[in-house]
């Protein structure tokens, strides 16, 4: 009984840990500014606002769009404001600082099946 116990813990653990992880790629991508790593979380179409423009994409149209954020604004620091999660969904407010400026930044992930996914980045000035 104790093995039973301790095998159903381990796992309950272990796949919180896996949950907490989406969100973290995501924020160590825009902390290295790279469209690649923060793509791998995207849901099938992903709404991105950006201070010139807000549309929903396609994994590879918002990747592009990302990339082309991230070379007209290289990042120098990322910062979590505040970050949680309701009913599935998870999501992080932080500040975004750039070599061109500072960028509220918010996170929304949605459980997607087993995984959480990107569904939705806004990039604006402050």
């Amino acid at each position: 009984m104790r093995r039973f116990y301790l095998l159903f813990t381990s796992i309950i653990l272990l796949s919180s840990f896996t949950l907490l992880s989406e969100i973290d790629d995501v924020i160590s991508g825009i902390k290295n500014g790279s469209a690649v790593q923060i793509a791998k979380s995207f849901d099938d179409k992903v709404q991105l606002t950006m201070p010139d423009k807000s549309n929903s994409y396609s994994k590879a149209q918002a990747q592009d769009v990302l990339r082309s954020f991230f070379s007209a604004n290289p990042v120098s620091s990322f910062s979590v404001i505040h970050q949680g999660n309701n009913d599935g969904s998870e999501y992080c407010i932080g500040t975004l600082q750039t070599k061109n400026g500072t960028f509220r930044t918010t996170i929304f992930m949605k459980q997607k099946g087993n995984v959480k996914v990107l569904q939705e980045l806004k990039f604006e000035s402050q």
